[in-house]
């Protein structure tokens, strides 16, 4: 075990790193959470909406309002409960790979809130079967107390779930990292607001979704009646949608402000904006002319939704929050970047500098550990995949950010030397972390990307070369 200045220090973490080509590990866990996302967040809303639906069909009397809640709930069952179940493990298993210390921080944050979600999300999946299988078996009152426990229970689910995502963002504020209390770290700054936006949105997500279902009503007089009642609570979560947006920005962290404006691409709010306006169009038309909705129209208007509003507003998510995976104190590449003293945690930049990345990381081959003329250029490949793959696809040609498009396709490692010596090392871009590599390091990780400009082929592995080769 080596010993540095103030703290003891054997490796980084002890994980290996996992680097998807091309699309990098941030798509797979990108694509993953959107589809649950879309699952997940319409099932809360639709629980409520079946709860109301329920409570108005007892007090009017109007009993095939049930049928549709039944058809609705049966086609949640699919929808939320088998994709949502299929890629909520999909996104622990990529997460956890992708980014394990990140992951293991949260848990060690999160412990009991986490088992308490589970709680609710088990009480929530019975809740939904319970609700579906015995509409019209039981007694009314019986089972509108069952509808509305299956709705507090989702309910429960989110605002657990959000205190940890919205910790991801940042604490919003010093006092976590001196007390490291659970409570200091899920009553962050950005919860209430990033809670009351998912809230407004799981109501447009239930309305649209829920077209779907409506399209099957063949009595037309029944089918207007449900259409005008979804379509009015799509447009209170539409409504509200904006100036919640504007609430959650303000509580965002100054590193995301400055990516918002910007590192995000341009086609972010055009989309966002004009898929405002199309589901403002389709709630209106819903509501005017319930009787001509074909099924397809409604299929089409929730792939919009997933394509066109959750994809690039998860993208911007996570992007707002780089440099760091968790509580602006784990960088994505799993480095800790800053002392938590209420959690006995010390930052590990002082002894990558002190001691080089490749030293500390436990999974470097040990031919790696010591940079020679030799094996220079697969050490800076190596380095590039632990420090660099969590944000940017290695090969010129990946869809995550490439890393040699970022330098401009430069094919001489003193222009990315230049990079690495001064903003890289400091840590003065603030969307960047700081990644002080000692000389050697440096110098191969620019060969290296200097190297990937030049290949088209995926860079799994790379040919040494003698330092004259440059």
């Amino acid at each position: 075990m080596e010993k540095a200045e103030g703290f003891t220090m054997e490796s980084l973490g002890m994980y290996p790193t996992w680097y998807v080509p091309y699309i990098g590990s941030g798509w797979v866990m990108g694509i993953t959470g959107t589809i649950h996302i879309l699952a997940s967040h319409t099932s809360i809303g639709a629980a409520f909406l079946f709860a109301l639906l329920e409570t108005k069909a007892y007090r009017e009397n109007k009993p095939w309002l049930l049928d549709y809640i039944r058809r609705y709930g049966v086609f949640l069952l699919v929808f939320s409960y088998i994709w949502g179940s299929v890629t909520g493990p999909g996104i622990w298993y990529s997460t956890t790979v992708a980014s394990p210390r990140g992951i293991s921080g949260l848990i060690h944050n999160f412990v009991w809130v986490w088992a308490t979600e589970w709680v609710f999300f088990v009480l929530e999946v019975i809740g939904v079967y319970a609700l579906v299988y015995t509409i019209g078996k039981i007694d009314p009152k019986t089972h509108l107390k069952l509808t509305w426990l299956f709705a507090v229970a989702s309910l429960e689910t989110l605002l657990l779930i959000i205190g940890i995502l919205s910790f991801m963002m940042w604490p919003g504020g010093e006092r976590w990292y001196r007390t490291g209390s659970v409570l200091d770290a899920f009553y962050n700054l950005n919860i209430f607001a990033q809670m009351s936006m998912r809230a407004a949105f799981m109501c447009v997500a239930a309305a649209v979704v829920g077209s779907i279902v409506v399209a099957g009503v063949r009595d037309k007089a029944q089918r207007s009646e449900i259409a005008r009642f979804i379509a009015k609570m799509g447009f209170v979560g539409l409504i509200a949608l904006v100036p919640l947006f504007f609430w959650y920005l303000q509580t965002l962290p100054p590193t995301a402000k400055i990516i918002l404006a910007a590192r995000l691409p341009a086609y972010t709010s055009q989309f966002l904006i004009g898929l405002l306006g199309i589901t403002a169009l389709y709630l209106a038309w819903l509501a005017w002319r319930p009787s001509w909705l074909p099924m397809p129209v409604a299929a089409v208007m929730t792939l919009l939704l997933l394509l066109f509003g959750l994809w690039p507003e998860e993208r911007a998510r996570e992007s707002m929050r780089k440099p760091y995976v968790a509580g602006q104190y784990i960088y994505g590449n799993q480095v800790i970047s800053r002392d938590v003293p209420g959690k006995g945690i010390k930052a590990e930049l002082p002894a990558i500098q002190q001691h080089g990345l490749l030293a500390l990381q436990p999974f470097v081959p040990a031919d790696l550990k010591e940079i020679t003329p030799e094996n220079r250029l697969e050490a800076g490949r190596v380095i590039a995949a632990i420090a660099c793959a969590n944000c940017h696809s290695l090969e010129k040609t990946g869809l995550l950010r490439p890393l040699p498009v970022k330098f401009g396709g430069t094919t001489d490692p003193r222009v990315i030397r230049a990079f690495l010596d001064g903003p890289l090392y400091t840590g003065a871009i603030p969307y960047m972390p700081a990644i002080p590599l000692s000389e050697k390091e440096r110098e191969a990780l620019a060969c290296f990307i200097a190297h990937a400009s030049e290949v088209p082929a995926a860079l799994s592995s790379v040919e040494p070369k003698p330092p004259s080769s440059r």
